[in-house]
């Protein structure tokens, strides 16, 4: 049986245009606020991507630490994090909802208790930025053993042999970062390049669901329109933060530009 992120992709393709897949921070500006924010979305994005909260987010540029931020200060825990995830899944049952983080809150929590969570609350994957492969391996096939797809990251300086490996170990989705930077950068590279780049890749298996991540916003998101999937995050986390500095619902204002993407890529 295909899982809901597999089944996204296969959507997607008939429609003959790219997953949208947003990022949020659980608990950004509030709890409830967070789980408002993903219901409005799921509207529009194909995938969500929900960020749990840490204090020294390594691989994230200032939007999303912003956002982290403001939910630690919020006083959110992991529990919270499957809570939101949990509440999301009795309204969404269906849309796919991937765990993005660092790994020493998993260490901290047990991995088999970690992944007992996930699968109680609903999650369909993980992201582990600072768990590269090969040092993912055994914790990729323990959460293949529980339904959960573990995401694989690629970069512009992967090798060829390097990427075949991972690419060959991967489950539903493989996530390209498309330029050496953090998250919310400005794209450093052309959209011709980050294109030739993962086109490059797809020739390896042309077969596995590559999503491109990292500088993507609504300037920029149709001329990478040819990927199998597209991630935007910082950009919303921005507007988010723009939302509560001018006093105005951040609901409001996410579903705006959300709207806005997808029809840019439509």
């Amino acid at each position: 049986m295909k899982s809901r992120i597999a089944l996204a992709f296969d959507k997607c393709k008939k429609e003959k245009r790219p997953a949208l897949i947003t990022y949020t921070v659980a608990g950004d500006n509030s709890k409830s606020n967070s789980l408002k924010i993903l219901n409005k979305i799921s509207q529009h994005a194909d995938i969500l991507e929900l960020g749990f909260p840490h204090n020294t987010p390594i691989a994230d540029g200032g939007q999303i630490q912003g956002s982290s931020y403001r939910a630690l200060k919020k006083g959110i825990k992991l529990k919270d994090v499957f809570q939101i995830v949990k509440k999301f899944k009795k309204i969404n049952p269906n849309k796919p909802i991937i765990l993005m983080g660092y790994f020493n809150l998993i260490y901290q929590c047990g991995e088999n208790n970690f992944l007992k969570n996930c699968k109680d609350s609903g999650v369909d994957g993980l992201i582990i930025v600072d768990l590269p492969y090969p040092e993912n391996k055994l914790f990729a096939k323990k959460c293949k053993k529980k339904f959960i797809s573990f995401i694989q990251l690629l970069a512009p300086t992967t090798t060829k042999n390097r990427m075949r490996q991972i690419i060959r170990d991967s489950h539903d989705m493989v996530y390209y970062i498309s330029m050496l930077s953090t998250t919310g950068g400005k794209l450093k590279v052309s959209s011709k390049k980050i294109i030739k780049n993962y086109n490059n890749i797809k020739k390896i298996n042309n077969k596995i669901n590559l999503v491109i991540g990292f500088g993507i916003t609504d300037k920029n998101i149709r001329s990478l329109k040819s990927a199998n999937g597209l991630v935007v995050g910082s950009l919303l986390c921005k507007i988010i933060t723009n939302s509560i500095q001018k006093r105005q619902n951040p609901v409001t204002n996410l579903n705006k530009m959300l709207y806005k993407l997808k029809k840019e890529i439509s």
